[in-house]
């Protein structure tokens, strides 16, 4: 009998969305590969390949994380780019990571931006990165609106914070940000640009807008 099969044999009374989930969760190469290498979660690789494509980490020296728990994203910094400042938020609590100031506190609160910069340490950073996501209702249209709130709350701090040429990272659903957003953007940048990195699961709705070259 295989590991697997095992552990779900055990776990008697679990819905079945749970044990799919668990199932999916045991067989998926990217979190054995996330064990195996110390990172918090799967998610770390999805910044790892957006870094190859777009070169994210090159040369940066101070990284907001927005949405930081449990830290994959943060991790993934502090290893590529070891004496970069790191400052993240998130409503949900996060161990503590070396080099890394972090919040706990909702980044929807007014006074969210400062906190973050006077925990950043620096006054300007190079890149903001958002892997911020809205509780879903199910309910297509209005999880599209919630979460494109938090994109462009996240556009407006990165519009604030960021030197020129930085960049702004954002986890959004699938067909994208929403036309006005991307015109906001590309106003702001000099390069607008989508992606769906492979740690992304096949099944998922998310995608990521990569803007790159903050005009100021």
């Amino acid at each position: 009998m295989c590991a697997v099969t095992e552990r779900l044999r055990s776990a008697k009374g679990r819905k079945v969305s749970s044990t799919k989930w668990l199932e999916r969760q045991l067989a998926d190469p990217y979190v054995k590969r996330a064990k195996a290498e110390g990172y918090r979660s799967r998610a770390a690789y999805k910044l790892i390949e957006l870094d190859e494509k777009f070169d994210l980490l090159k040369g940066v020296k101070a990284v907001v994380d927005l949405g930081i728990a449990p830290g994959g994203w943060s991790q993934v910094v502090r290893k590529r780019v070891p004496a970069a400042k790191v400052a993240g938020i998130d409503l949900l609590p996060t161990d503590p990571l070396d080099g890394v100031a972090i919040l706990q506190m909702d980044f929807m609160d007014d006074a969210a931006p400062d906190r973050l910069r006077e925990a950043l340490g620096a006054p300007h950073a190079d890149l903001v990165l958002s892997d911020m996501a809205a509780n879903t209702v199910g309910h297509p249209q209005t999880d599209h609106l919630r979460t494109m709130a938090l994109v462009e709350a996240g556009m407006m701090f990165a519009a604030e914070i960021l030197r020129p040429g930085g960049a702004y990272v954002a986890k959004v659903l699938a067909g994208g940000a929403d036309n006005n957003l991307v015109a906001e953007l590309k106003r702001r940048f000099t390069t607008v640009k989508h992606a769906k990195p492979p740690a992304s699961r096949k099944g998922s709705s998310e995608w990521y807008v990569v803007a790159q070259g903050f005009k100021g």
